[in-house]
Order: structure tokens, then C-alpha cells, then sequence
């Protein structure tokens, strides 16, 4: 410590340098925090106090990472927690423990890390977890400093009651009287986690989303693992991304303990830090080793990486540096599972000391005497908590209200509809993309982001294109490359689909080949889920809906062989909550167009719209498609006291129905032809919130006249269908399911229709041995 401090402020570093308890500090460390605290000049009172503040921090932040290790062991083996120390009994331990204690144990300094970085610098940073199995460790930090949502705050007071209760919650299973999970506290990051914007069950993600968050002005710690590292592919451009102009400070913080459930991280197995220093260094991160044990070393050095980058951030806004710039990369090195025994071993990732303490004696020992060297008196405590909560001190908000976990409200300016007149052949794609063009023009205020897996053009997204430019940092062709472009594009449909879903504080699109959006579903899934829960929770979510476009699809992609021709996007969507999760089929422009403005009014949504990119001949007036998308159906031929009804599901298949129809009318069958845009409308609903979004019975009447005899024909495959459509099934005598027969090749749009049995003359030939049949 440097001989100009005063005796108070050296003997209060000293102090804090020496540890406290299984919180010890590295010299490496100490030089860290020497040197931040040099930073404070000495020319007043005022500075001395500062400097006394900021030790005392320190020493919070120690205390309280010791005594959340300390929750985080008794969430996952015991009953109750001692607050006065005392040794627990055998009763007082679970008969089944659960929990990924390991990496939760390791998330504990860094979030306390995250949040003494807040306390220190007076600003409220957002946070975002990848390992959301972690969560323990946010639940037991924010449970003891109070940062707690109403609903779990009268649950889970710093109190022996409350922590008990914490950690009789923890993996509860229990059920409510209405059937919903009694327990607020997850297996992985929920609704009801303080600050939580994701789920983290998905590993990866969050790798590929952080550098599309924040926008300018806003500060995002990203914790990722050296396990989720393994996953999906794009983790490392970040740098490729991230532009100061339109997004805010980042800090990837990515604890590094070598091991995931049963054996050594690939990273380990390469070299560990050293390795991955390399690594990062060739895909322009600039790497920032620490120990992953130590709160003070996260705090430091994020602070310090956010320092550096909002530097070279304009550096690179002035053109005196050029992008990708490096990006700063903590790389918190740890033993998995430090603070318990089987520290660095299999073992270390759920249970370390097994299952049942009740029985086990040897482990139940192991345990109170590992807790007994984490424990923190309850006095000490309170103290601890009061000093990093100065949240009154600087007037910020608490980290359960960051940023983005409080999304603000953003209102669209739309353009004029212009819809296309009747008669005219025109691609759904072309259309979507003038009109997307257009609300980009009426919205330039707003951070905009096309996501596109390669064959922006082809799709017909020209005009989008030359709006918004793909994002290069080297400009080939400035008419289609920019710097700062909207257009994120790579041969990786997670990347491209996170970077948009990533976008929740402006506008987002994806447009894909049908078959290979397949590979976005987990990502699109984990967020549905999220905002699904947080309409239930009556706290919903306020980004703006994305829609996720599948074109080049099943049957205008013959000419690309069979794995091309796949409709099991739609499908595994037609799964999902329908209110939440729509899935759409658009019969014309008009219609495509009416549904994207629809969508677009909306809050909180992921949709999948199968589009033709492939002219189709218009069927509907403005009118209709915005009646149309409002309702979900669209009568293209009515009939009274119809002999049969055909409904087609998909643009293609409207056209082979129509002309169907006028093949079965020459023959004098009466013939109504109904378009089904939204069937997740007709489905049975699967709970009250579905069922409120869902038409009733009533309303389906009303909207498709009772019909004798019905065929159905889909874009998608048959069985799924048939399932989502049961409330308009009439029993297999009466009702047949035409689909998606996984029937293709090097083939073209009529032959892809005649070998998957939805030609008209196939439609023809089944209505006429249905209504033969049912004389």
C-alpha cells in the first residue's frame, strides 16, 4: 500500500487484503485493486472518505460471497439454515438433495463481483447469465442483499424463516391447488429471478446474443461457462458485431473451471487459460485472466474492461482505430465447485458429498465443516449488506430493475398498407420486403436487425437490403456493405436468429430457407417460454414481436434435393402456445403483408410464417387480408349447403384447392374452399391463456360453415395437422388429411404437389371416393 495513504486507510487495506475466510486475494489481485485505488486522488476530506468507503466495500462484498456460498450449500442439501452457526442435525438435511452446486457455487463471487462493480461506481449495470442451471447463486446472493421481486421478498427474508424457506423451495416440485409450481425458485433462471432476462437453459445463446443488447449509454455483463463454450458455433464474433455507434458497452465474463458433468471442458483437455488466451486473441478479444474466487477481482476488472472499451469504442467513432475492435474477455479461472469438498472433480458438478446427508455421516461432517468455514454471523451480515446497498447513496436503481429486465416501451410509426389489387401474380417476399423498407424509413430512430443465413437476394429482400447493409468490418461493396449494417449475416442459423432476438430495444426479422430454420428452434424456444411466463405473471413483456420467416420452403425448393424439403419448422412451432407462439401461412402478398403489420402491434411474440418467395397469384382484397390475418381464415369460394369443403393450409395449397374445386363443379359437387392462415386458432386449447386466444366453438361456426365432408390440405405433414385441427375433424369416414408425404427430389413445384398426393386431380380423386363413400 502506498506510504501517502493514512494509517486508517492502510490498516483497512490490509485488513481486506489478508481475506476473509475461503475468500482469500492473490497478490496479482491486491496489485489490481492498488491500483484502482490510486485512481482516487487525495486533495480532500471528502477523497479520504472515499477511499475508506470503497475498502469498506470490498470487505462487504467478501462477507456477503462468503455467506451466499454458504446458502448456496444449504439450498442444495439441507432443510433449514443455522443463522447463529450452530451444527445442524441429521433431520435437518433433504433424503434427496438436488442442484448443480458446482457452478453455482462458482457463479457466487462473480455475481457478487457484478454487483460490488455497481456499488463502486455508483451505476446500475444489466446482467445476463448463460448457465442458467447456476441460478442458486443468484438466488442466495440477491436473497440475502434484499434484491428481490414483491412476490418472493415476503418469502425469502435474511432472516433464519426466510433462508430456511429458500432452501426448502429449492427443487420442491410441490404443486399448487390450480396445478401451477408452488415454489418461485427455479432449476434455472425464471420469471421470478431478480434481474433474470433469460432462462440460460439452452446453452450457448447468450454467447451469441450479448453484443446485440444494449444500446448506447447501457452496460451489459454477460457470465458465460467453458462447457456452453463447446455449443453452438458464432461465440467468437462477437467483435465482428459489436459497433459503439448503435450498441452499448459489453464484458463476456466467462468462468472457466475446466470441468462439465462428467468429464474436462474441451477447453481444459487444449490447455486451459493458456489456450484459450490464444484463442481469443486470434478472433479479436483482448483476454483478461483473474481469480474466479475473488469478488474484487471481477469487480476491478470489469470495471476496468468497460473503461477500456468505451475508449477504443471511440477511437473507432473518430476513425482513428479501425473494426473489429478488441474486445475485452474476462477469463475467471476456478476450481469447480470451490468452497465444498470434491472441489475439482466430477463430483463437484451437482452433488459433491452425494445425495442423502441424512444417512451418509461422513459426508454430513464433511458438509458442517466446510459451511463452518463460509459462515458469516448474522450482525456482521446486516452490516455487510447495508454498505453495498447504496443504491439511495447514488441514486440508481436496484439490479433487479436494470435496464433491460425493464424494457422501455417503444410505439412503431407504420407506413400506409397499399395493398396490391386482385388478378396480379406477385411474390409474398417481395412484398414483405417493401413494406418492411418502408417502416425502416418511417423508424430511423430505431436499431433494426435482419437476420439472414445467407440468400438475403434470393429471398427477395433487396430493398431491406439496401436499407440496412450487411455488417462487415471491410466494406467490399458499400451499396450492400456497411460498417454499422442492420443485416447480420452468416452461415449459422443460431448466430443470425440470436442476433435478432437479441434486439428486444428495437425491430427484428429473420428470413431463412425453410428446412434449415429447423436449427433455430431452441433459441426461439427458451425466449417463448420466458415471455409466456411473464404475460401469466401479469408482468408482460414489452419487446416488440419477431417474426421468423421460412421461404425457399418444401414446395417451390424441388430443385435442391429432399433435405431441402422439409416442413417440420412450422410444425414443431404448431407445438408450442399458440398465443405466444404463432405460426402463420400466408395465401398471397396481401395476406403476408396484413399479417407482418398485424404482428408487428404485438408484444412479447415469436411467430414462424411459412411465405412463398415465388409469385402467387392474388386472392384477396385489402380488406380480406386484414380480416384474413385478424381471424386466422379466409373463404376463398363460399357455398351454401356445400356436398364438401376444402381447406388448405399454405399457398400452394390454396391453388391446388381452388382448382380442384372448379374440376369437382364441373361434375356438379357444390365445393367451398376455406384458406386456414392461423390454424394454432382452431386448435383444442391446452390452457386458459391459450384458450383465450383460441376461437371457441361458437366462433369457429361462425367462420367455417358445417360441412358434410372435409378435406385438408397442408403444407405441412398430415399427422401434426390432423392433431392441431381436431375440433374441425368430422372422424376419418367424413374428414381426410392431405399433407407432406416426405416424398420429394430434384423435382418442381407440380411434381413435388403430384408424388406428395396434393395435385388437384389428387384432391379431386378424394373427394369423389369420399362423397361415393358417404351417400
Amino acid at each position: 500500500m502506498s506510504t501517502s495513504y493514512s494509517t486508517e486507510v492502510s490498516d483497512q487495506f490490509n485488513e481486506w487484503s489478508h481475506g476473509y475466510r475461503k475468500i482469500q486475494h492473490t497478490k496479482a489481485t491486491v496489485r489490481l485493486v492498488e491500483e484502482y485505488l490510486q485512481r482516487i486522488p487525495l486533495e480532500s476530506k471528502d477523497d479520504h472518505r472515499k477511499l475508506l468507503n470503497t475498502i469498506a466495500l470490498l470487505k462487504a462484498a467478501d462477507r456477503i460471497c462468503s455467506a451466499s456460498m454458504w446458502l448456496v450449500a444449504h439450498m442444495t442439501y439441507a432443510k433449514r439454515v443455522p443463522m447463529d452457526g450452530s451444527v445442524l442435525s441429521a433431520d435437518d438435511f433433504k433424503k434427496k438433495a438436488q442442484g448443480h452446486t458446482g457452478g453455482a457455487l462458482n457463479m457466487t463471487p462473480a455475481y457478487t463481483g457484478y454487483l460490488l462493480a455497481n456499488s463502486l461506481s455508483g451505476k446500475t449495470r444489466s446482467w445476463v447469465m448463460g448457465q442458467g442451471h447456476c441460478v442458486a447463486a443468484i438466488e442466495a446472493v440477491n436473497a440475502i442483499i434484499g434484491n428481490q421481486y414483491e412476490e418472493k421478498a415476503k418469502l425469502y427474508s435474511c432472516d433464519e424463516q426466510g433462508l430456511s424457506r429458500l432452501c426448502r423451495d429449492y427443487y420442491s416440485y410441490e404443486l399448487d391447488k390450480d396445478g401451477e409450481l408452488k415454489s418461485r425458485i427455479g432449476s434455472h433462471v425464471n420469471i421470478h429471478t431478480a434481474g433474470g432476462i433469460s432462462e440460460g437453459g439452452y446453452l450457448g445463446f447468450t454467447a451469441l446474443q450479448y453484443s446485440h443488447m444494449p444500446l448506447p449509454g447501457q452496460e451489459l455483463v454477460a457470465f458465460l461457462s467453458d462447457g456452453a463454450f463447446e455449443e453452438q458455433r458464432g461465440s467468437d464474433w462477437a467483435p465482428r458485431w459489436w459497433r459503439a455507434a448503435d450498441t452499448g458497452l459489453v464484458t463476456p465474463v466467462m468462468i472457466e473451471n475446466g470441468r462439465k458433468i462428467d468429464q474436462r471442458t474441451l477447453m481444459a483437455q487444449e490447455g486451459g487459460t493458456s489456450y484459450f488466451e490464444k484463442y481469443l486473441k486470434l478472433h479479436d478479444f483482448n483476454p483478461l485472466p483473474i481469480d474466479g474466487s475473488d469478488p474484487a477481482a471481477y469487480a476491478i476488472t470489469l470495471l476496468n474492461a468497460m473503461e477500456t472499451l468505451s475508449k477504443i469504442g471511440q477511437e473507432a467513432q473518430e476513425g482513428r482505430i479501425s473494426y473489429p475492435v478488441k474486445l475485452p474477455y474476462i477469463i475467471a479461472e476456478v476450481v469447480k465447485g470451490y468452497g465444498l469438498p470434491a472441489a475439482g472433480t466430477n463430483a463437484a458438478h451437482n452433488l459433491p458429498l452425494g445425495e442423502n446427508l441424512v444417512e451418509d455421516d461422513k459426508a454430513r461432517e464433511e458438509f458442517i465443516n466446510a459451511t463452518a468455514a463460509l459462515y458469516v454471523s448474522q450482525t456482521e451480515l446486516e452490516e455487510s449488506v447495508k454498505t453495498l446497498n447504496n443504491h439511495s447513496i447514488n441514486g440508481r436503481v436496484r439490479e433487479k430493475d436494470h435496464e433491460l429486465r425493464l424494457l422501455k416501451r417503444r410505439e412503431l410509426i407504420f407506413p400506409d398498407d397499399n395493398y396490391i389489387e386482385s388478378g396480379l401474380s406477385v411474390s409474398c417476399l417481395r412484398e414483405i420486403d417493401k413494406w418492411f423498407s418502408d417502416l425502416i424509413h418511417c423508424n430511423k430512430s430505431v436499431r433494426f436487425r435482419l437476420g439472414n443465413p445467407d440468400e438475403v437476394q434470393s429471398n427477395k429482400m433487396t430493398k431491406t437490403l439496401a436499407s440496412l447493409k450487411h455488417r462487415v468490418a471491410n466494406p467490399e461493396n458499400n451499396e450492400t456493405e456497411s460498417i454499422t449494417g442492420g443485416v447480420i449475416s452468416a452461415l449459422n442459423e443460431e448466430a443470425v436468429v440470436s442476433a435478432v432476438l437479441a434486439n428486444k430495444q428495437g425491430v427484428g426479422l429473420v428470413v431463412s430457407y425453410e428446412a434449415f430454420a429447423m436449427k433455430m428452434l431452441g433459441a426461439m424456444r427458451q425466449e417463448v417460454i420466458f415471455s409466456r411466463n411473464l404475460k401469466k405473471a401479469n408482468r408482460p413483456a414489452e419487446w416488440i414481436s419477431i417474426p421468423v420467416i421460412a421461404t425457399s420452403h418444401t414446395w417451390e425448393n424441388g430443385k435442391n434435393e429432399q433435405s431441402h424439403q422439409d416442413p417440420k419448422f412450422s410444425e414443431n412451432w404448431l407445438c408450442e402456445m399458440s398465443d405466444i407462439s404463432p405460426v402463420y401461412f400466408p395465401i398471397d402478398a396481401n395476406t403476408s403483408k396484413a399479417i407482418l403489420i398485424n404482428l408487428y402491434k404485438t408484444r412479447g411474440k415469436i411467430a414462424a410464417m411459412v411465405a412463398s418467395k415465388k409469385a402467387l397469384p392474388i386472392v384477396t382484397t385489402g380488406d380480406e387480408a386484414a380480416t384474413a390475418a385478424n381471424n386466422g381464415v379466409f373463404i376463398a369460394i363460399k357455398e351454401p349447403n356445400a356436398d364438401i369443403q376444402l381447406i388448405a393450409i399454405g399457398g400452394y395449397q390454396l391453388q391446388s384447392c381452388l382448382k380442384a374445386a372448379k374440376l369437382l363443379q364441373r361434375e356438379s359437387v357444390k365445393c367451398e374452399v376455406v384458406a386456414l392462415l392461423e390454424p394454432g386458432r382452431f386448435r383444442v386449447p391446452r390452457d386458459e391463456t391459450e384458450a383465450e386466444y383460441c376461437h371457441d366453438k361458437v366462433m369457429i361456426d361462425l367462420m367455417i360453415a358445417p360441412a358434410p365432408l372435409r378435406i385438408v390440405v397442408s403444407h405441412t405433414g398430415e399427422e401434426v395437422i390432423t392433431g392441431v385441427l381436431r375440433r374441425l375433424d368430422l372422424g376419418t369416414e367424413k374428414t381426410t388429411f392431405m399433407g407432406y408425404k416426405n416424398q420429394g427430389g430434384t423435382l418442381n413445384l407440380d411434381g413435388m404437389l403430384k408424388v406428395n398426393g396434393q395435385s388437384e386431380r389428387d384432391i379431386e380423386s378424394v373427394a369423389k371416393k369420399m362423397l361415393s363413400t358417404n351417400k
